[in-house]
This record gives C-alpha cells, sequence and structure tokens, in this order.
C-alpha cells in the first residue's frame, strides 16, 4: 500500500509529495533542524564524507529541496552540482540560500522529476539523496533512473530516515515521531498531514537489506550501510556496477 500525505486527495503520490512540499517550503528549515536537535547537520556531514575521494566530481543531489546537501557538497570541491528537486517552492528557498554564499556558478538548482530526469546517460560522477528515496512514487524506477544517469563505477549516497530497534530508543522514538513531531510540525508548518505522513512513511520504507536488494535491483553495488543516531537515519553507500 503506498503511503501518501493527504487522505482527501485522489492525486497521485508524486502530486501530493509536490503540493506538500510546496506548502512546507518557507518553514521546511527550521523544522527541519528543530525537530532533529540539529543532529541532520551531522549526518548530512559524515555522508558527504564518504565522497571525499573523488576529484573535482559532477554531483546530482536528487530530491535536493532547499539544498542542504548541495551545499554540503561544496566540501568536496566539485566542479559542478546540480539539484533536483519536483518542488518550485522548496527550490526557491535554496536558490536564495546558494545565492547568499555565492555558490551560484557551481550549484544549479533545477524543476524536475526524479523519475524521468533531464540529464545524459553516464553524466555524473556521484548522486546523492537525504531524506528522498521514500518518497519517490515508483522506488524502483526512481533508483534505475539514477543509476542511468551515473557514469561506470559511479557512486551513490542515500542518507534516509529508518526506525530504531534497541529498547528503550525504540519506545521513545516511537512516541516521539508519532505524537510529538506531528503536533509541533503541524503547528509551525500549518500543514499537520506533512508532519503525519513522516512516520508512515519511514514505516513503510523498505530499509536496511530490503533497501540494499532495491540497490542490487537497480544496477548498484552496496558499500556500506551505516545507521546513525541509535537507527533514528541509516546511510547507505553504493556504486554503479560495470556492465
Amino acid at each position: 500500500m503506498t503511503v501518501t500525505p493527504y487522505k482527501s486527495s485522489s492525486e497521485g503520490k508524486k502530486k501530493q509529495i509536490r503540493a506538500m512540499f510546496n506548502n512546507i517550503a518557507p518553514k521546511y528549515d527550521f523544522l527541519n533542524h528543530f525537530l532533529s536537535m540539529g543532529i541532520d547537520k551531522i549526518w548530512r556531514k559524515r555522508a558527504i564524507g564518504l565522497l571525499k575521494e573523488l576529484e573535482k566530481p559532477e554531483v546530482l543531489d536528487i530530491a535536493t529541496g532547499t539544498g542542504d546537501l548541495a551545499i554540503a557538497s561544496m566540501k568536496l570541491k566539485p566542479k559542478r552540482i546540480v539539484g533536483l528537486d519536483l518542488s518550485p517552492e522548496m527550490l526557491k528557498v535554496g536558490e536564495s540560500k546558494i545565492q547568499k554564499r555565492n555558490l551560484q556558478e557551481v550549484i544549479s538548482m533545477v524543476e524536475g522529476d526524479s523519475e524521468n530526469m533531464p540529464f545524459k546517460d553516464e553524466e555524473f560522477d556521484a548522486a546523492t539523496v537525504a531524506f528522498g528515496v521514500r518518497n519517490f512514487e515508483n522506488l524502483n524506477k526512481g533508483l534505475v533512473e539514477i543509476n542511468r544517469v551515473l557514469k561506470k563505477g559511479g557512486k551513490f549516497m542515500v542518507l534516509e530516515f529508518s526506525n530504531p530497534s534497541g529498547f528503550p530508543f525504540k519506545q521513545i522514538y516511537g512516541f516521539y515521531s508519532t505524537k510529538i513531531l506531528p503536533w509541533w510540525g503541524g503547528l509551525l508548518s500549518k500543514d499537520k498531514a506533512a508532519y503525519t505522513y513522516l512516520p508512515k512513511s519511514v514505516a513503510a520504507f523498505p530499509e536496511g537489506e530490503a533497501f540494499v536488494a532495491e540497490l542490487n535491483k537497480a544496477g548498484f553495488e552496496s558499500l556500506r550501510v551505516w545507521r546513525q543516531t541509535f537507527g533514528i537515519a541509516t546511510i547507505y553507500f553504493a556504486r554503479k556496477k560495470a556492465q
């Protein structure tokens, strides 16, 4: 069963996700850091660190949102970074941040669909996704499309929420994500459905070995699965198989 943000809507997941992020874009950065107590910044730093061996890479950041991971990728001294997202309102926020940092010569933002990207085959050295793959309407189609635009041996990094399994953190996090987070997120963003959707989408996502199997099916070789902060998030690191 596909998890969507708005139960009353008859539109498909992709259109609902676009609408949801357009709605919460003005408060997204604040809520992201506030509700995670800033830990998400540490996760991004670790995730980007896995790509540090690349020399002047061309990087594609999918579901870039407001561009936090794209901006963090500047540590790689890249030749080019392209941020792709469905939501024009999220991209507007991201573009403003990029301009304030004078990064527009390196980072460009493109409105587009992760399952049908406007890029050539084997165009990028690396692809990244932070908190976005669980929002794909068709996970396999999205992963196969990412594989298409990566060069042979290209690196793929995914940072995604997961479910803690150890006592008592599993119970504490379960209460926080289903009770506290929707209340605070809904109050501050004026879109409670967006923050009710978040824990439901995490619960439905095929994490761990199940996601590694999805990567393999899409033509990737898993290099590392790195759980973060008691399992709240997981970093998946893979490369495109040589074919």
